[in-house]
């Protein structure tokens, strides 16, 4: 649900935090192929077709669209339940390419990147 924070002087929600959950949305979706450090290579594009209000109830959905050996391509759909109607309106759309990095940063293929480093809990 979008907050009083997060809105512009037009009391809409700012691009940038529609764009940050966007790229947690997009790394998620890769994950589904690994589970390895994922980051952000580009956004090939972002089309912001209406406006997010203040109340809405804001959905990623995710779809890959490429799968390589090293990197992902995702789809993302965000929808905004609107509070004031009920209804839905489709706000923004993009296309995220995610990279699979080892531990000192650089691009590795699946098969070969690391499961994630679990530090500290019990036992630790």
């Amino acid at each position: 649900m979008t907050m009083p924070r997060d809105t512009n002087p037009y009391g809409t929600i700012f691009g940038g935090i529609i764009l940050s959950y966007l790229d947690q949305a997009a790394m998620i979706e890769a994950m589904r192929h690994a589970h390895c450090t994922w980051v952000t290579a580009s956004m090939e594009r972002v089309d912001f077709i209406a406006p997010v209000r203040l109340g809405d109830v804001v959905e990623f959905y995710t779809e890959t669209t490429r799968v390589g050996t090293r990197s992902v391509t995702v789809r993302v759909e965000v929808d905004a339940r609107r509070h004031a109607t009920g209804g839905v309106a489709r706000v923004t759309t993009a296309s995220v390419t995610m990279v699979s990095l080892d531990h000192s940063g650089r691009p590795v293929p699946f098969a070969e990147a690391p499961p994630p480093m679990i530090t500290g809990g019990a036992g630790a």
